[in-house]
C-alpha cells in the first residue's frame, strides 16, 4: 500500500457512518460540516491527496447525460489516484437491478449512479456491498448542493447568516439545497409558481431542520418577495429532462419568475447569482445576470470537483 501523505497521516480521515449517500440527510451534520471543510482543504491542497484512492475503483452509471457530474466525478476520482468505468444508458434494462448491483461489487468498490427515479439508485444500494452515491435523481442532487454550499461559504464566510433564494421549480435541485443549506443555518425561500411546490415530505423534514438550526423556511408564490434582501439568488431550468412533454405549459406558468436584472436588483448589493448549469439563457436567466460581475455560476461548477472529492474520501479511502 501507498504510504498516505502527510496531512493524511497526521490527521486520518473522517469515515461517513452512513453506507450510501443516497439523500441529503445520509450525512449527519457534523460529516457535512467536516465534509465542506475538508473540500475546502482539498481544493488548496490538491497535491496532499493525489494518493489517496490509489487502487480504488468505482462505477460511474449514468442514465442521463452530463457534462459537470461525469466530468468532475471522473477528474475526482483519478486526482486522487482511483480508476474509474464509465456506462451510459438505462441500467438495469438487461438484466435486474439487483442483479447488476451484485456484479459491481466483485469488481469496484464504489458506484456512482445518475439516475431518473429515487427508486433505481435505493435498489441499487440495497443490493450492493459497496458504497452508492446518488449523483442526481428525481427527488435529490445532493452533490450539487455540496458545492452550491461550499460556494456561497466562500463568499460570505462559514458562520455568517445569509438569505438563500431559490427561484423557480420546487424540484430535485431545490429539494437539497433546501435540506443541505436549513441544515448549515442558512434562511431559504423558494418563490415558484403554485402547481410546482416541492416535495411535502421534504419540506416537513426541512421545516424540522430549520426548528434545530434556527434558520427561517418560506414558500412563497412571489418571485419579487422571494428575491428581497437575498445573498443568493439561485435558479434552475424551467423544464428538466423528462419533462419535454410539458415544456409548453411550464414556459407559461414560470415567465414571471424569470431571473432578470430587475429581480436580481431585489437582492442585497453583495448577493450572487447561483445556476446549476446547463442554463437556458433567455428563458429562466438572462444572458445579462449569467455574465454579471456577480454571476458565480463558474466557481459553483468548480467546486462540484473539491466537493465530491471529499465525499469520495470520506466514503472510500
Amino acid at each position: 500500500m501507498p504510504t498516505l501523505p502527510s496531512r493524511l497521516a497526521a490527521k486520518p480521515l473522517l469515515k461517513t457512518s452512513s453506507p450510501d449517500l443516497l439523500r441529503d440527510l445520509d450525512l449527519p451534520h457534523d460529516e457535512l460540516q467536516y465534509l465542506l471543510d475538508l473540500a475546502d482543504d482539498v481544493k488548496r491542497f490538491p497535491a496532499d491527496y493525489a494518493q489517496a484512492l490509489v487502487g480504488k475503483s468505482i462505477a460511474l452509471l449514468f442514465e442521463k447525460p452530463s457534462l459537470r457530474t461525469r466530468i468532475t466525478f471522473d477528474l475526482a476520482i483519478r486526482q486522487l489516484g482511483g480508476n474509474s468505468v464509465f456506462t451510459e444508458g438505462p441500467i438495469g434494462g438487461r438484466e435486474p437491478l439487483k442483479d447488476v448491483a451484485r456484479n459491481l461489487d466483485r469488481w469496484v468498490n464504489g458506484i456512482v449512479a445518475r439516475v431518473f427515479s429515487q427508486d433505481t439508485v435505493e435498489e441499487l444500494a440495497r443490493w450492493s456491498a459497496v458504497p452508492v452515491i446518488n449523483a442526481l435523481s428525481d427527488l435529490y442532487h445532493p452533490c450539487q448542493a455540496l458545492a452550491d454550499v461550499q460556494t456561497i461559504r466562500e463568499r460570505f464566510g462559514a458562520g455568517e447568516r445569509v438569505k438563500v433564494a431559490f427561484i423557480g421549480d420546487g424540484n430535485n435541485v431545490a429539494h437539497s439545497l433546501m435540506i443541505t443549506a436549513i441544515r448549515l443555518g442558512m434562511d431559504f425561500t423558494l418563490g415558484c409558481p403554485p402547481g410546482f411546490l416541492p416535495n411535502p415530505e421534504i419540506v416537513a423534514q426541512a421545516e424540522g431542520l430549520a426548528a434545530v438550526s434556527g434558520a427561517s423556511l418560506a414558500i412563497i408564490h412571489d418571485p419579487r418577495a422571494a428575491a428581497q434582501g437575498a445573498h443568493a439568488i439561485y435558479t434552475d431550468v424551467w423544464t428538466s429532462m423528462g419533462q419535454e412533454r410539458e415544456s409548453a405549459r411550464r414556459k407559461k406558468a414560470f415567465q414571471p419568475f424569470q431571473v432578470n436584472e430587475e429581480l436580481f436588483a431585489l437582492a442585497r448589493p453583495e448577493a450572487i447569482f447561483l445556476h446549476c448549469l446547463p442554463a437556458r439563457r433567455g428563458e429562466e436567466v438572462t444572458d445579462g445576470v449569467m455574465e454579471s460581475e456577480r454571476s458565480a455560476i463558474f466557481d459553483q461548477a468548480g467546486n462540484r470537483l473539491h466537493a465530491q472529492k471529499a465525499l469520495l474520501l470520506m466514503m472510500l479511502s
